[in-house]
């Protein structure tokens, strides 16, 4: 049962996220052979103010 966990700055449309789904569990099922049905994502959209690179945050 694969799990993905996605964290990204900001925030997407339903749409987007419908698409970033899809495109996992294809590629899962292409190269791991994992079926759609078993694959769970999760997808953390972080506010830039709670996202640093170094000392530099993204807000």
């Amino acid at each position: 049962m694969p799990f993905i966990n996605l964290k990204l700055v900001g925030k997407l449309t339903k749409e987007q996220k419908v698409k970033i789904a899809k495109e996992f569990s294809d590629t899962l099922l292409k190269v791991a052979g994992k079926p759609k049905e078993y694959t769970y994502l999760v997808i953390d959209e972080v506010p830039g103010e709670n996202w640093a690179q170094g000392e530099k945050f993204f807000a």
